[in-house]
């Protein structure tokens, strides 16, 4: 009797990405529901910051015709601009983030690491999402279309791509500097002080960079997070173009993209460097 042919078993190609973030948006969702007052708070009290912030530059913009060269909607764009940053930041890396000393002191970094799949993405995004932020990008997605609808000029189509691009490279520069905080928990323990200084460098990024130029300590810190670590031009570049801003140099978008490729990379290395120093809870 001839031998029945057995079709050759298809190749293991390792686990879908896109399958188990859609788990984790899943689990996430189904968290979120079962602590419905938590999200209620959560929710609220991010309304309360942005209509407090927003009151402050009212007051602000009622007695100055503009700040620096950016008048009143074209700063709320620069706001909105930041807050659609920071909330994917948030929403999506900074839980897990944080929660890396967790795993290295308990040893479940251990089963992390055990999984097939890059570590990584476990460690960015892989355990749990704050969709209670999510409520900002609402919030901020209205406060730039009320910007934006009242410049004085149009605003392309090329506009509106280019900032979007800009947008998605600035939440790439952050999280570059966010991971590569939480990889040296290996090598720090608990890393509280680390993310402290998380805030302080990122705060400068709040207010548009032509603003630091006034003063000669100022201008120290337009050229290092100008040109070294592009805290100030997360922001700016991508408001300045959906404004129709003139951007100083022209090429500035260019130094941007070119120093988040560079974070990417080193953030990488310094991950992988830190996974390979790591010692186990069993070792």
């Amino acid at each position: 009797m001839a031998d029945i042919p057995h079709p050759e078993p298809a190749p293991y190609t390792g686990p879908s990405y896109f399958h188990v973030f859609k788990a984790l948006v899943a689990n996430s969702l189904a968290r979120e529901m079962t602590l419905r007052g938590s999200f209620l708070i959560t929710v609220f009290t991010r309304g309360f910051w942005f209509a407090a912030q927003l009151m402050l530059f009212e007051i602000i913009y009622g007695n100055v015709r503009d700040i620096n060269g950016w008048t009143k909607y074209e700063f709320f764009i620069f706001m909105a601009t930041g807050m659609i940053i920071n909330t994917l930041i948030e929403v999506f890396f900074m839980p897990n983030c944080a929660n890396f000393s967790e795993l290295i002191r308990t040893g479940n970094l251990d089963f992390v690491l055990l999984k097939p799949i890059d570590p990584q993405f476990l460690v960015s995004c892989g355990e749990k999402l704050d969709l209670g932020a999510l409520s900002n990008l609402l919030l901020s997605g209205s406060l730039l279309y009320w910007g934006a609808s009242h410049l004085d000029q149009g605003i392309t189509l090329g506009q509106v791509f280019a900032y979007f691009g800009l947008i998605a490279v600035g939440v790439a520069t952050f999280y570059s500097l966010m991971i590569s905080l939480a990889a040296l928990s290996v090598f720090f323990g608990r890393n509280q002080g680390l993310y402290d200084f998380w805030f302080y460098i990122t705060i400068f990024a709040r207010y548009p960079r032509d603003i630091y130029r006034n003063f000669w300590q100022g201008e120290i810190i337009y050229f290092v997070f100008s040109n070294i670590i592009p805290i100030l031009l997360i922001v700016t570049v991508p408001s300045s173009v959906l404004a129709g801003k003139i951007l100083n140099p022209g090429y500035v978008w260019g130094i941007l993209i070119g120093l988040t490729l560079l974070s990417l990379f080193i953030a990488r290395r310094i991950f992988l460097w830190a996974i390979d120093n790591y010692r186990s809870s069993g070792s």
